[in-house]
């Protein structure tokens, strides 16, 4: 089964980086491949995080982010009468 996200990417690495560049020895592939993933994670816009960087798209994420914990459920409320199933925790 195809999957669409992966072979978009795929791509993407091939256009931009593998038909690009020239690797002349492993140590070389790793650190071109390195340097393009961190782009591509880090800088370019996304389409999916409306056309903004990754790392723009998460500092603005964590700003706009209602600060406080999370609200605990209440568990000291009794079951309905005539319930006949009784959650233990």
């Amino acid at each position: 089964m195809e999957n669409c996200y992966i072979e978009s990417f795929n791509g993407r690495l091939r256009d931009e980086c593998l038909n690009v560049e020239v690797f002349f020895a492993l140590i070389d592939v790793r650190d071109k491949l390195e340097r393009w993933r961190r782009d591509y994670n880090q800088v370019r816009p996304h389409s999916a995080l409306r056309d903004s960087a990754p790392a723009v798209f998460a500092a603005q994420l964590t700003v706009t982010a209602a600060p406080g914990p999370e609200p605990v459920p209440d568990r000291t409320r009794k079951p309905a009468a005539g319930n006949s199933l009784e959650i233990l925790t």
